[in-house]
């Protein structure tokens, strides 16, 4: 084995971080399946130790996720509706053990382009908080899962937190996704939804895809459609194919072809729709 720090201290962390390279180590959920048989020779920053980077809480104007927050932490915060979604996702991560363990930011630093973290967190227009030796710096989740394993961090960077922007008050979210089955499986297609609702109507959508191209996807076409329909269990039937198609990128693989997961996309993002619409407006 290489070298293994585990540090007590942020300002440990980003010294260290500033004078080698180091693979971050949080809930490892990730690190340890990738190495199955292999030697553990990588030099190690364990953070697990770093108390400050723990936690969930209101901070007036935003909601910050510490970087240390595991799934089982989001599922029992006292968070409002438009983080529903995000709950969701955290409940279908793994078993028990995988959502006590693995964290939030970890999800996102992985990259993976089926992670559940990342299409919620842009449906909430988070931002992602990275410090180092330097200071620190905000990065919209958008500009900071830039492909399959790739992210914006920059040598010596740490991510310390996230930031989610407080939502109008009414606003709600919700998550759907197909895989084989329910549970501990990669997801074939995902979408994560947050609308603010106003007189009964669609303010603001957000509508975001995963698991159909490198990145999450938001179809803006469809976002604008939504914009005054009328919130009932019938929203669904705003979205078309062509919404889609303008901006998703499916693949071919052993869990499912480009159209299936095409179509499938497109049936998440009416169910999760309609299930918005009846719950914040009703049957027509």
């Amino acid at each position: 084995m290489g070298v293994y720090l585990r540090p007590e201290r942020l300002d440990q962390a980003l010294d260290a971080l500033s004078a080698q390279p180091l693979t971050i180590l949080a809930g490892g959920t990730d690190f340890y399946p990738g190495r199955v048989g292999q030697p553990l020779d990588d030099d190690i920053l364990d953070i697990s130790g770093l108390a400050a980077l723990r936690g969930i809480e209101d901070c007036g104007e935003h909601w910050r996720i510490g970087a240390l927050a595991t799934w089982r932490d989001l599922v029992r915060a006292k968070l409002p509706p438009a983080f529903d979604g995000l709950k969701a996702a955290a409940r279908e991560v793994g078993g028990i053990q995988i959502q006590n363990t693995g964290t939030l930011a970890g999800n996102i630093c992985n990259a993976s382009p089926a992670g559940d973290g990342a299409p919620n967190l842009l449906a909430l227009d988070a931002s992602v908080a990275l410090a180092s030796t330097d200071g620190e710096r905000s990065v919209p989740i958008a500009d900071f899962v830039n492909g399959n394993r790739v992210t914006g961090l920059e040598p010596g960077e740490l991510v310390v937190s996230i930031t989610v922007p407080k939502p109008a008050a009414e606003s709600a979210s919700v998550f759907v996704k197909l895989g084989a089955r329910s549970y501990l499986v990669i997801s074939i297609a995902m979408v994560a939804i947050v609308i603010e609702p106003a007189k009964g109507a669609v303010a603001q959508a957000r509508v975001v895809v995963g698991a159909c191209a490198p990145v999450c996807k938001r179809p803006h076409k469809l976002e604008e459609a939504l914009i005054g329909r009328k919130l009932n269990d019938g929203l669904g039937a705003v979205a078309n194919e062509s919404h889609l198609r303008d901006v998703l990128t499916p693949i071919d693989d052993i869990r499912a072809s480009a159209e299936y997961r095409l179509e499938a996309a497109l049936t998440l993002v009416r169910r999760g729709l309609s299930e918005l619409g009846a719950k914040q407006g009703g049957s027509r």
